[in-house]
């Protein structure tokens, strides 16, 4: 069974200059049922090359749409197409949801929740928001969101909307590099100091259950420390990490033992309950570019160790990952790894991307 199912186009409605929310109408719906702050992994060819790029959702489990943001970005062939291009009628190609940006909604609870968005990192955020908000009516959300501008800021129109129709349960507060605010505390970069200042005079971190954060990795983990610091814990804290895909080598076609001079691993891999097995060179070559080289159908999106599209578990033999921005430590015990950044360290290995 194929991974990409096609999804049409219903409509491309412009956020910002440089921003598009595509709407989605997929064949199968029960394949494309989310939980809020999943993604959506795209392909498309661009000049004979295959070029597949994560979006998060940004629409709420009750909005009865699917939707997701595209921000382009300079010298990105998708989400320029995308923004430049892409109209309503046209069909994309789509994993079904993943991602693990989330934690279980009670609907009787009364909870804080504190979320972080930087850019683009709204995406996410805001079918979070979307959800609990409905979902769990005693419960409130405090957002902050840093961009350069206003006229950068993604979803304006919305959350204003959004805080017009919540009044005593969302709190917006923006943080803008460049445009100076009233309250100087919410003008400049987001860094340690502001957030000590945000979490001793504005924000109650004893009250809150749990705090989402999406953006760049240097500004999630200045959030991150900060949290940690005021007393919250890894377990009260989430994130999806903006990480922009790396394009890395071409894949290596895997080739008998006999045909090079290095050392090899025999690596065996099950895939959508096929096995197959190779040789592939020992030379920083990773399992994923193996796999493809091989003409295997391998799942992969970023290839940059953020969004765990790639991940497979290892069943005999040993590997190590180079990055690994999207795997749990529970998970990792559990021998799974990122293809994407996992080679091999022993001369036999076994994995499958099906458990």
């Amino acid at each position: 069974m194929s991974r990409f199912h096609p999804l049409t186009v219903t409509d491309v409605a412009r956020d910002t200059r440089d921003s598009v929310v595509v709407t989605l109408q997929p064949q199968d719906n029960d394949a494309f049922r989310f939980i809020q702050g999943q993604y959506l992994t795209f392909r498309r060819g661009f000049d004979g090359q295959e070029v597949r790029r994560s979006y998060s959702i940004c629409a709420g489990l009750d909005d009865g749409a699917l939707r997701v943001g595209i921000k382009r970005v300079e010298g990105g062939a998708f989400s320029t197409w995308a923004n430049t291009e892409l109209q309503a009628g046209d069909v994309l190609e789509a994993m079904p949801p993943q991602g693990k940006f989330h934690i279980p909604l009670v609907p009787e609870e009364r909870r804080h929740y504190l979320m972080f968005a930087a850019g683009s990192g709204i995406t996410p955020i805001l079918s979070i928001i979307r959800t609990v908000l409905m979902r769990e009516p005693q419960s409130r959300v405090t957002l902050v969101y840093a961009n350069r501008k206003i006229a950068s800021i993604m979803f304006r129109g919305e959350l204003d909307d959004l805080k017009d129709q919540y009044l005593s349960r969302l709190s917006v507060l923006h943080v803008l590099g460049q445009d100076a605010q009233e309250i100087d505390l919410f003008t400049g970069r987001l860094d340690a100091a502001k957030l000590d200042k945000l979490f001793t005079q504005w924000i109650d971190l004893k009250s809150v259950h749990a705090a989402f954060i999406c953006g760049p990795e240097a500004l999630m983990q200045t959030i991150a420390g900060s949290l940690r610091d005021h007393g919250l814990t890894d377990d009260q804290i989430r994130y999806e990490l903006f990480g922009a895909a790396q394009p890395g080598r071409a894949a290596q076609r895997a080739v008998a033992i006999s045909d090079t001079k290095g050392k090899t691993c025999a690596l065996s891999i099950t895939l959508d309950g096929t096995t197959r097995n190779l040789d592939m060179p020992m030379d920083g070559t990773t399992v994923l570019q193996a796999a493809l080289g091989a003409d295997l159908d391998a799942p992969f999106s970023c290839t940059a160790g953020v969004c765990s599209t790639c991940r497979a578990k290892v069943i005999d033999g040993a590997a190590e990952m180079a990055v690994n921005h999207a795997l749990e430590d529970y998970e990792v015990r559990a021998g799974y790894v990122l293809t994407c950044q996992c080679t091999p360290t022993s001369d036999r290995l076994v994995l499958s991307y099906d458990t």
